[in-house]
């Protein structure tokens, strides 16, 4: 596996939308997440930079492009620099 690619319950610890890599998990697995529009049930999936995650937040569909990586769990600003919010997406 490449430093760009991150197993997607990770990369979701490390940017911090999950407390714990556990909860990541979980919502990996209950199939509310999508990347690239298709439908994520494994929590080992793959992401880099580049794939478009679409996630639940706070009730809210959340949609984030994947900037990069990570090596570690930092602190929250260096986990905003993982990803940025895609503004033109809307929830039908």
């Amino acid at each position: 596996m490449s430093e760009d690619r991150l197993r997607l319950d990770k990369w979701l610890w490390c940017a911090r939308f999950y407390r714990s890599r556990d909860l990541a998990r979980a919502a990996c697995e209950s199939g509310r997440l999508r990347i690239n529009g298709f439908r994520v049930e494994k929590a080992g999936r793959e992401v880099k930079p580049g794939d478009v995650l679409t996630l639940p937040q706070r009730g809210e569909p959340a949609v984030v492009r994947v900037l990069s990586g990570a090596k570690r769990r930092g602190t929250a600003t260096e986990a905003r620099q993982l990803y940025e919010i895609v503004a033109d997406a809307e929830a039908p």
